[in-house]
């Protein structure tokens, strides 16, 4: 019988080391490494932001249901003109690289795309209640999560394990707990003029949705949480503005102006100012995914506030609805996606003793890997004396060269 191969070897202690593993963590779970502060933080940061999505709602629902005014677009107006007043201005008292005129003339391109995203976004999902019902728009505007696990994916290169799929699908099943408390108690609002555009709208407002938080994403965990949201005010005021005169001159003709509608469309603007001034920071703290997850129980407290404002009926799912997603929120942010510089890491780490995944590697060489505490000095002084062995070998060959070709000369002669 042939003897085993090193790889083999190391695929058999690296399978073995997996499964022992697993079940040493479950043996010795902590829940006090589980639920640290930083959880804690981002998960009280996430409802947060939850909250003011649920501002947004019940602003707009009085506006429609007191005041008959649909105007998604002079609502987003409102918010891109807040963002641009604030952080663009920021950006045009900056000097060097972070002015504003040096990102223009960098990547004035990218955020004119980003803007035109992130309008329409707001402007579909609006839309989309004119066209199909409220459970419908509930239940496919999860379609965020796995495009935003896609993308990421692919631009951020993160690598999602399978606890965090196990926490979306429970997320998801909240969400579906909901949507059964809806139809349960007959709170299945909305038009059913053109079912099939509504839904096409929801999808696309959640593709959209998420391109444009990967983009933030990115952008704050790279640049600056200035530069997007003062790109995004200047680009989306603009956009804003054309659609809105385009689109909406007649309701804007049409509108009973009085200080209630005032009131509501100022709660409307800053609620949205605060969503978008804030969520970078909790972005930055976790993810774009852990983000959308924690933004789903806005509905909730939306239909929390409609029992004693619009006099909806209670339904226990409710209840179990946000303590499911609440649950599914901890577990995905329980254990960090690794990142693809983790993954290259650890990929090139030790499987058993003498068996390395590069054959070509010494032990040497992996004891230096193995060792994070090794001081730079240390290290660059072994490759100084290395390179000083390397120099007098050399140079000795050279003279044992050079004396036997004196000698076979003086041997011609």
């Amino acid at each position: 019988m042939a003897a085993n191969q090193p790889g083999e070897d190391c695929m058999d202690g690296r399978s073995e080391a997996q499964r022992g593993g697993f079940l040493v963590r479950i043996r010795e779970f902590k829940p006090k490494e589980v639920f640290t502060w930083q959880l804690l933080k981002t998960l009280a940061m996430g409802q947060g932001l939850a909250g003011l999505i649920c501002g947004t709602a019940v602003s707009s629902q009085y506006l429609a249901a007191e005041f008959h005014l649909n105007t998604p677009m002079l609502q987003s107006f409102l918010n891109y003109t807040l963002l641009c007043a604030t952080y663009t201005s920021m950006m045009i008292c900056r000097r060097g690289d972070g002015n504003i005129l040096q990102i223009l003339r960098r990547r004035w391109w990218r955020y004119l795309l980003l803007g035109l995203v992130d309008v329409e976004a707001n402007y579909t999902v609006v839309k989309a209640y004119q066209y199909t019902t409220l459970t419908s728009v509930q239940m496919l505007d999860c379609f965020i999560i796995p495009v935003l696990m896609i993308l990421s994916w692919w631009i951020l290169k993160t690598r999602y394990r399978l606890i965090h799929y196990v926490a979306v699908c429970l997320c998801l099943l909240g969400v579906g707990a909901m949507v059964g408390a809806d139809l349960l108690a007959g709170r299945d609002q909305g038009s059913t003029s053109n079912i099939l555009l509504g839904d096409g709208l929801v999808l696309l407002s959640a593709a959209l949705y998420a391109v444009s938080n990967v983009s933030q994403e990115y952008t704050v965990k790279n640049l600056s949480r200035v530069e997007f949201l003062g790109m995004v005010g200047l680009f989306g005021t603009v956009i804003s503005t054309v659609q809105m005169v385009i689109l909406e001159r007649n309701e804007l003709s049409n509108i009973i102006w009085s200080w209630q509608v005032g009131l509501l469309l100022a709660a409307y603007a800053l609620c949205m100012y605060a969503l978008y001034s804030f969520m970078p920071i909790v972005m930055k703290l976790s993810s774009a995914t852990s983000v959308n997850l924690s933004l789903l129980t806005a509905d909730l407290f939306s239909l929390f506030c409609g029992i004693f404002l619009f006099q909806y009926n209670f339904s226990g799912l409710y209840l179990v609805s946000l303590v499911v997603i609440l649950i599914g929120f901890i577990v995905f942010n329980a254990v960090p996606p690794p990142t693809a510089a983790a993954v290259s890491s650890s990929s090139s780490s030790i499987c058993e003793e003498g068996c390395y995944e590069n054959p070509g590697a010494t032990e040497d060489d992996s004891n230096r890997d193995e060792d994070p505490e090794r001081i730079p000095a240390e290290v660059e002084e072994e490759d100084e004396e290395r390179r000083a062995d390397k120099t007098d070998s050399s140079q000795s060959f050279r003279e044992e060269t050079d004396g036997d070709r004196s000698v076979e000369q003086s041997t011609k002669m």
